[in-house]
């Protein structure tokens, strides 16, 4: 992957616009990455919810216990996913 070299800021940006371009350049899409690794976190969590008190109800447990886990995989992939992208920034 070839390296960004900065240049020199032009005079006609301002000092704060150029920090974010500047930014952006060096990871692009990070925002967007982790709006999609916190909304399927976040469903990850919902489900899990719900498959938990579907397991205490004591309801279809050869189907649940396996949802249950992928549910909380979901949501540890995610984590996993987000704390990589923050510690590249």
């Amino acid at each position: 992957m070839a390296e960004i070299k900065p240049k020199s800021k032009p005079d006609s940006i301002d000092p704060e616009l150029w920090t974010r371009l500047q930014a952006e350049a060096k990871s692009p899409f990070r925002g967007l990455r982790q709006f999609v690794y916190a909304s399927c976190a976040l469903s990850g969590a919902i489900g899990g919810v719900v498959f938990f008190f579907k397991l205490l109800a004591g309801r279809d447990l050869e189907k649940t216990i396996p949802n249950l886990a992928i549910q909380i995989a979901v949501v540890a992939v995610m984590a996993w996913l987000f704390k990589i992208d923050r510690a590249k920034s």
